[in-house]
């Protein structure tokens, strides 16, 4: 869980206690001039900013610079250094193509002088007709509701929520239910093996108003927070003292159709390959009806923190 910790507020803001609400305005940019924007970063205990904030800010103030009428049909970024928590953030928009149908926004995100994240997004009008169909989703995936929280877990297991993941707990904006019980040790890994994949049922913990770029954004910071979880799931429990360190390198989605962010989707998510020290992780997001609303890709850097990595060929 991605930790948004407490944050002073501009003046013109509100201090927020509700995580959806704290949310919504990490991703209320300040406009200081007519396509540059400052967001805050959250003074948390992370080594790093976390990376979903930083493309979810960059698509706002993509967003910010168009009619408001063409929604984001993909965006393409690139994580170039850690941002420092606590620290705000400069997004500098590059109007480059304002067409009949499309407009591309290119934005680079600078923090103490230095370029840390950049990202290109294309909006398109709406049209009607053409090519309809979809593949179905993988699997027959549990209701939600049936499913226990990740704190739930973590208390099943250990009896008690720790302090500091309390605290994580309750500013959580997501509410995140894994489909397949989480695995807390190595021994419980070896004795079922399982293929790199694995699927969450996501949504707000709240209501985030009725902007649908807010919402794009919204979904656009939760699909950082498990997509690397495929990759590991075949080596190491996801909770717990972890064996690798690991940041995202690059993300790419496609957004397919419209959505709400504080109602149910589902994130299948699987991991291809990894090697060379990065393993590549593919997401789709779907509603509870099974139409596919976003496509993801992201590719992370896994380096072993204790010696080399044990591997095994997965099918």
């Amino acid at each position: 869980m991605a930790d948004q910790s407490d944050q002073t507020p501009r003046p013109d803001q509100p201090n927020r206690t509700n995580p959806a609400e704290r949310l919504v305005d990490l991703l209320d940019l300040e406009r200081i001039e007519v396509d540059i924007f400052r967001g805050r970063s959250p003074n948390e205990s992370l080594q790093r900013v976390f990376g979903g904030q930083v493309a979810g800010q960059a698509l706002v103030a993509a967003g910010r610079t168009t009619d408001g009428e063409r929604p984001v049909h993909s965006l393409h970024a690139y994580f170039l250094r850690p941002g420092r928590p606590g620290v705000p953030i400069v997004y500098q928009v590059e109007r480059v193509r304002d067409g009949r149908s499309f407009t591309t926004r290119r934005v680079t995100a600078i923090q103490q002088g230095r370029t840390i994240f950049n990202l290109t997004a294309s909006f398109h009008r709406p049209e009607d007709g053409g090519i309809e169909h979809q593949l179905p989703p993988r699997l027959d995936f549990p209701d939600p509701e049936t499913l226990p929280t990740v704190a739930e877990e973590i208390r099943e297991h250990l009896g008690a929520l720790p302090e500091a993941l309390e605290r994580m707990a309750r500013r959580q904006p997501f509410d995140i239910r894994y489909v397949d019980r989480l695995r807390w040790t190595a021994e419980e890994i070896k004795e079922k093996e399982s293929d790199p994949r694995s699927a969450v049922w996501m949504r707000a913990v709240g209501p985030l108003g009725d902007d649908p770029l807010v919402h794009t954004c919204a979904l656009t910071y939760a699909s950082d927070m498990t997509l690397l979880d495929a990759v590991r799931i075949p080596v190491e429990p996801l909770w717990g003292e972890r064996g690798f360190d690991m940041a995202s390198l690059d993300h790419a989605m496609w957004f397919h159709r419209p959505f709400r962010a504080d109602e149910w989707f589902l994130y299948d998510q699987e991991s291809p390959i990894s090697t060379g020290g990065r393993g590549l992780a593919r997401g789709r997001i779907y509603d509870r009806s099974g139409a596919l609303l976003v496509s993801v890709v992201q590719e992370g850097l896994f380096r072993p923190l204790n010696g080399p990595a044990t591997t095994r060929p997965t099918t």
